[in-house]
């Protein structure tokens, strides 16, 4: 099992952007120091608790200084750019990263930042789609392109110079492309059967219990299945929230408790799930009751916290649920104390990792 990282990322409001920046980047130079295999980051436009707006972005501020780790978007969130635009800026990504760069892709889920773009009535799904099938079709295609679809149009024919490439969008480092993959939040997702159907591998969300990330897989065999693909779990990447400490008490503190930063986080998202009717997401049974999702049940199902130890039994015990995968993606949230925070990246990398990998090859 190969060790990544995934951070929104996370931080109170009232935190100074400045710092909340510098932050994130040190967790992403660490994580490369310490043998991550990869890292993802999210963007928001519109929510102050997850300020990265351009993942792009961001990973370009790390790009040189991380040497070996995999740098993703978790994930690009497609309706709200150009395609065009998304394109190139990948691409230019990719050459930065030498090919490090894995493309995480979704049609987004802030209901405010759908509305500052102008979506929020739209057909989202068909505008992802679109969209991800224009940039193939760039990156796979010559110019003037003259792709033609429902949202945007794509051509450069009437101003393109051959004669110095004048018109030309360039393509990745990565032959066709980087590799795509597609977060799936919600129980049983119909759309890992259509991320499947088209080669893109799946990463299951840190917000759901295990019967219900083992449900992913089989969405994904199910799509594997019908385009007469190959499945690999080793491509199968799933988050997890988890803190490690050498101190009992101290990794009960920092991790499960509602003052600790991983409390504070899944405080956040239990609201924003309530306003968007989707409490589905992390509940043990489908037609659980919905004042039965509290913080503390929340805390105490999905949340790993302890010592090596006992950090990995639990991960051991998780993959026993939900069946074998490739990655755990460790979920980066705000430092509210770096010490402690550094130390349980450490410690994940050093010693529950090997140890998790030794007990599988037993």
């Amino acid at each position: 099992m190969k060790l990544g990282y995934f951070t929104m990322p996370f931080h109170p409001p009232e935190k100074a952007l400045t710092e909340s920046l510098k932050e994130d980047r040190e967790a992403a130079i660490l994580a490369d120091r310490l043998g991550f295999h990869e890292a993802f980051f999210g963007e928001h436009v519109t929510d102050p608790c997850e300020p990265v707006p351009s993942c792009l972005t961001f990973i370009a501020s790390i790009a040189y200084e991380t040497k070996q780790m995999r740098l993703g978007s978790g994930t690009l969130n497609l309706p709200n750019g150009h395609p065009a635009s998304m394109a190139a800026v990948v691409s230019m990504i990719d050459h930065m990263l030498e090919g490090r760069f894995v493309l995480g892709i979704s049609f987004g889920t802030l209901a405010t930042d759908f509305e500052v773009f102008e979506t929020l009535d739209r057909d989202r799904q068909a505008m992802f789609i679109e969209a991800i099938g224009h940039m193939l079709a760039i990156w796979d295609g010559e110019p003037p392109y003259d792709l033609k679809g429902e949202f945007w149009n794509i051509s450069t024919s009437r101003t393109m110079d051959s004669s110095i490439n004048l018109g030309k969008i360039g393509k990745p480092y990565q032959t066709p492309h980087p590799e795509i993959v597609c977060t799936a939040l919600a129980p049983y997702s119909n759309g890992l059967i259509e991320a499947a159907k088209r080669g893109w591998h799946p990463v299951s969300s840190n917000f759901l219990q295990p019967k219900f990330v083992k449900s992913h897989w089989g969405k994904y065999l199910e799509g594997c299945t019908e385009a007469n693909l190959t499945a690999d779990w080793r491509d199968w990447r799933v988050a997890r929230m988890v803190f490690v400490n050498n101190d009992h008490e101290t990794a009960m503190k920092y991790g499960k408790s509602p003052e600790g930063p991983y409390g504070y986080c899944m405080k956040q998202i239990l609201y924003k799930l309530k306003a968007a009717s989707k409490l589905a997401t992390v509940k043990e049974s489908l037609d659980q009751p919905d004042k039965e999702i509290t913080l503390d049940y929340c805390m105490d199902r999905l949340m790993i916290a302890g010592t090596v130890e006992s950090v990995t039994e639990q991960i051991l015990d998780f993959r026993e649920q939900t069946g074998a995968f490739g990655t755990l993606l460790y979920v980066g949230v705000d430092w509210q104390e770096p010490s402690l925070a550094r130390r349980s990246m450490e410690l994940m990398a050093e010693e529950v990792m090997p140890a998790v990998n030794l007990a599988l090859s037993r």
